[in-house]
């Protein structure tokens, strides 16, 4: 049997407020780390670990990001765009409104445009289409103020800001304490299921409220990383430096 084609989406679509100025006439996904575009680095990631059909989405600065890639040939993947521009949907509504673009059957991996990691993307994806999970989440014990909460099985239960005390779970009397928390990479694979359930929901919600909506139900489960795993936020300025500095030890400048 021919192995099926792999499914990503990358979103490209944010306004890049902590970017300013330099997203005040370039969208997020366009500013260059080590001489190339965010775009370009994930989807020449993603290409190298199998997949061949990758929808974007885009709203600020939209046309750039689509003329970058016509220049580019899509980098010789199969791309389609998922037009927000009328109206930024947040990322469970990105998602729902691009599903139309998804082969039908198929797994999607989600991958942020200025996630800058080392994870197997390829192992995630194919090790999903091996679980019962109808979600894999990517995630490190790195510190942030909000947390997945997991059980024993690594199957999500709930979620936390330490910050605000603000608490989610569809468990009835959920204590945080009582689970292991991680932080979510922005990188995650979702079964066609899931993707028939959003088209209940509105136009404009949260990819983490959906999964936590369903999580009494489905399997939504944890991917952790190795200890020591690469992994940058590059929509803040220091991350970028930080970036550019790890291209420049690493010899690929």
């Amino acid at each position: 049997m021919a192995e099926r084609m792999k499914e990503a989406m990358i979103f490209a679509a944010g306004l890049g407020t902590r970017l300013r100025p330099l997203t005040d006439n370039l969208p997020k996904a366009l500013v260059p780390v080590g001489g190339k575009p965010m775009l370009e680095h994930v989807i020449l990631r993603l290409k190298a670990a199998g997949f061949a059909h990758i929808v974007i989405n885009v709203h600020h600065f939209g046309q750039k990001i689509i003329d970058f890639l016509e220049e580019h040939k899509n980098f010789g993947v199969a791309v389609d765009i998922s037009d927000e521009r009328d109206a930024l949907l947040d990322t469970g509504g990105g998602i729902r409104k691009a599903a139309g673009y998804f082969r039908k059957g198929s797994p999607v991996l989600i991958h942020n445009v200025d996630i800058w990691s080392d994870a197997d993307l390829a192992g995630l994806y194919e090790g999903h289409g091996r679980s019962r999970a109808a979600t894999s989440l990517w995630v490190s014990k790195r510190s942030t103020s909000r947390y997945l909460l997991f059980d024993e099985e690594h199957r999500l239960c709930g979620w936390e800001n330490t910050k605000t005390g603000e608490v989610k779970s569809p468990f009835p009397g959920f204590s945080p304490s009582a689970y292991e928390p991680y932080a979510f990479g922005g990188i995650h694979v979702i079964s066609p299921a899931l993707l028939e359930r959003m088209q209940d929901w509105g136009e404009k919600f949260s990819i983490i409220d959906f999964y936590l909506s369903v999580a009494g139900e489905a399997i939504i489960q944890a991917c952790p990383a190795s200890a020591g795993a690469l992994w940058m936020d590059l929509g803040k300025p220091e991350a970028l430096t930080a970036a550019e500095n790890y291209l420049k030890s690493a010899g690929h400048e």
